[in-house]
């Protein structure tokens, strides 16, 4: 999944592509030992901070972001997830050794 933190003021702070883990309800995303609560579409709520996340699913086109919201953030990947993101996902096998997107 493409995991967005977001500022206060709305801003992306960071970005990342890691696996998630959905419980029967699809309420809650846990994520490297956090939990989100659904808030939105794809706006989430971190449980302990309260801290505001975008989470979707990977783009095969590689503008997680969206079509207006480009920036010089990079999308950091996951070493679990390089390998599947970059064939499976993206079809770019040549960029399997890449760690980080930008989008």
């Amino acid at each position: 999944m493409y995991i967005e933190t977001r500022r206060p003021d709305g801003r992306i702070q960071s970005a990342r592509i890691g696996r998630v883990s959905f419980p029967k309800t699809g309420k809650t995303i846990y994520y490297r030992g956090r939990s989100f609560q659904r808030i939105g579409r794809a706006e989430y709520l971190d449980s302990e901070s309260g801290g505001h996340y975008w989470i979707s699913g990977p783009r095969k086109d590689g503008n997680d972001r969206g079509a207006n919201r480009s920036g010089s953030v990079p999308i950091e990947i996951d070493a679990d997830v390089q390998r599947e993101y970059w064939t499976e996902i993206r079809d770019e096998p040549s960029r399997v050794a890449e760690a980080v997107a930008y989008g």
